[in-house]
């Protein structure tokens, strides 16, 4: 039978030691989605995942991104992995890059690894580095300055460079005019036979008055 005071008291066959409780294995979150639906317009940061697949016209910093194929995103994309599967135009820096086959990608890829489907189209330059995180892709900086020669250099050179100015030429000493030769009388005509001729002019009316006193 039954004892007074055990009432309550019964020990669990296995003895007084807790229940293991099962541990929880390290992993990644959850990714971050962007919808079909959604437009973002500015820079994504995260230190998980993140998934693509509406609208993004920006800059995306994260561990591993996503682009999916009905996804349209222009920017910058630095990540450990990223996948593109939709419309990319932009710079891509990441360790591991892969192209799927339904990808179109227009811009720069810096990687460590790089893999293409079939099918996949992508236009412009990739190249190899070592630390693809760390480098600047080359995006333009903001000009803070005004130069002409730069900013203007086009229109600087449709005008011609203004002329140093130059000391005034004293005028050419004028000659003296020359006084007009006086005219040469022509010379006397001469006959056959070298001499000076001799040209006489007689009336007739002295001629026969003349004729008439010698009678």
């Amino acid at each position: 039978m039954f004892t007074r005071g055990s009432k309550g008291n019964s020990t669990p066959p296995g003895g007084n030691l807790p229940l293991p409780t099962p541990s929880r294995r390290p992993g990644r979150s959850a990714p971050s989605i962007i919808s079909d639906d959604l437009v973002v317009i500015g820079t994504l940061t995260s230190t998980g995942d993140i998934q693509i697949d509406g609208r993004v016209d920006g800059d995306i910093r994260s561990a591993s991104v996503t682009i999916g194929e009905k996804a349209n995103f222009q920017g910058e994309i630095v990540a450990e992995e990223c996948t593109i599967r939709g419309r990319v135009q932009g710079i891509v820096r990441a360790r591991k890059v892969q192209l799927s086959g339904t990808c179109h990608m227009e811009g720069t890829i810096l990687h460590e690894a790089l893999a293409v489907e079939v099918g996949a189209f992508f236009e412009g330059t990739c190249r190899h580095c070592a630390d693809p995180l760390s480098e600047v892709a080359g995006k333009p900086e903001p000009r803070t300055t005004f130069e002409p020669k730069r900013d203007l250099g086009i229109a600087a050179s449709n005008h011609p460079a203004p002329m140093a100015p130059q000391a005034p030429v004293a005028p050419a000493p004028v000659a003296a005019p020359v006084a007009a030769a006086a005219p040469q009388p022509a010379p006397a005509p001469t006959n056959i036979f070298g001499r000076p001729q001799v040209t006489r002019t007689t009336s007739t009316g002295s001629l026969l008055g003349a004729i008439k006193s010698g009678q």
